[in-house]
């Protein structure tokens, strides 16, 4: 028989969507702010020539650097204010979280409550800001040295570049903690699935005209197609999978009455780190080659930035072994931040809940982690083949787009958890208006 919660969350639907009024107002937010980041990725950068950009990069987006404008949502194609996108600070987090897994003060500072997760966060938009600087930098001298790109070189166009690239990176970082707070779902993750789902329709459409025109064959098309489903019928599979621990809790006896003797269930999902690990492997990788790609085709005497560009290139075997490596690191790094098996034993210590046939405390811990690193070799796993798929279709068969991998993964998940958060919504809206009639009811 179904709960009250499961009837609840199957009434959800667009007749209780139309009377949370608070939620449409956070989806307008966020629809409204995901509108402005996409106009912002037709603003270009002064003192850029379009069409001989456009050249250079046709030569050169086959590469990783077509990742990289993949993530951008065409921004980095057409450099625009919004060229670097978030990926500065997605990289500053990174490193913000190696720091506090690593120094002592900031371990600290974590465990402080929320004042500690601010100063936290702050020295990250530090970072940022860096990071940015650095990166822009190098664009602006990367720009400079292709023939043609830049009409007017020199350190005018630098600073310009530079002051440019790293508001439109602060303004984007902005954008989404305020669409975290105000709007519906992640905003960081809204604003790289935005940029994601925009070149789509182009590329299914350019993968069309590709087949019509006899460039690659229909059943190629269709294979690919059948095969799209396939991945995103796994993915949705593995991100709802889950690995329950039975917990029970002794009964206790107050006077005449006997309370506990429940029991419940500790879910940890195989893929506990979600899609952080793709995106901080891709972040990392893309930072220095975005710039090798746009300045060491045209740096004289830079043989070393061709060969490793060269090396790095897309279905490579450095590049799948680099890939492959960081994604499984941070899929280990990542889970063991999040969770944490000798606090969770410990706290079911606390409350008298037990695994059954497992001694409370340090074997309790000792048997989470045992659990945990086996669904993280899975997770990872999972993780490493669903992003490297595309990789391997385009060097192999040359798929003209971005079939797959850490597009796919991206676009999955932070549907699932958007939807997952609008009903949560409706269901607080649900229980609202249940408390308010058990209110009237108990006045009359």
């Amino acid at each position: 028989m179904a709960s009250s919660t499961d009837r609840m969350a199957g009434g959800a639907g667009f007749g209780a969507l139309a009377k949370a009024d608070e939620l449409k107002k956070r989806l307008w937010f966020t629809v409204g702010a995901l509108i402005i980041y996409r106009l912002g990725t037709y603003l270009p950068l002064p003192g850029i020539d379009p069409g001989a950009l456009a050249d250079i990069f046709s030569q050169q987006s086959s590469g990783i650097l077509g990742m990289f404008d993949m993530f951008s949502g065409g921004a980095l194609s057409r450099m625009t204010i919004f060229a670097l996108n978030i990926m500065p600070y997605i990289t500053a987090s990174i490193i913000m979280q190696l720091m506090t897994a690593i120094v002592p003060s900031l371990e600290a500072m974590k465990k402080d409550g929320e004042s500690g997760r601010k100063m936290i966060n702050q020295y990250t938009r530090y970072l940022t800001v860096l990071l940015a600087t650095v990166q822009g930098y190098g664009i602006a001298i990367g720009l400079e040295s292709a023939s043609g790109v830049v009409n007017d070189p020199g350190l005018f166009f630098r600073v310009t570049t530079v002051v440019t690239l790293v508001g439109g990176t602060l303004f984007l970082m902005w954008l989404g903690e305020q669409i975290t707070a105000r709007g519906v779902g992640n905003g960081i993750s809204l604003i790289i699935f935005a940029g994601i789902v925009a070149n789509l329709p182009t590329a299914l459409a350019g993968t069309l005209e590709l087949g019509r025109t006899g460039a690659i064959s229909s059943l190629l098309i269709i294979v690919l197609l059948m095969m799209a489903v396939a991945v995103v019928a796994f993915i949705v599979f593995i991100e709802r999978s889950v690995r329950k621990i039975l917990v029970q809790y002794p009964k206790r006896q107050h006077g005449n009455k006997v309370f506990g003797g429940d029991q419940s269930f500790l879910p940890l999902k195989i893929n506990v780190p979600g899609v952080i690990p793709p995106i901080f492997a891709s972040s990392l990788l893309l930072m220095p080659v975005s710039i090798i790609n746009l300045s060491g085709g045209q740096a004289g005497g830079a043989d070393w930035l061709v060969t490793l560009n060269a090396l790095l290139g897309r279905g490579q075997p450095l590049y799948l072994l680099i890939y492959v490596s960081m994604i499984v690191f941070f899929a280990f790094f990542y889970t063991a931040i999040v969770f944490n098996p000798e606090e969770t034993a410990e706290n079911l210590r606390k409350y008298g809940g037990y695994v059954p046939g497992i001694r409370p405390g340090k074997s309790t811990a000792d048997y989470l982690d045992f659990v945990l690193t086996r669904l993280t070799v899975l997770g990872a796993s999972y993780l490493a083949a669903v992003c490297i798929l595309p990789e391997l279709l385009i060097s192999k068969y040359s798929v003209p787009f971005y079939f797959g991998g850490t597009s796919l993964l991206i676009v999955v998940t932070v549907s699932l958890d958007t939807v997952g958060q609008i009903q949560s919504h409706l269901l607080a809206h649900q229980y609202e208006g249940l408390v308010k009639k058990s209110r009237l009811k108990g006045r009359r």
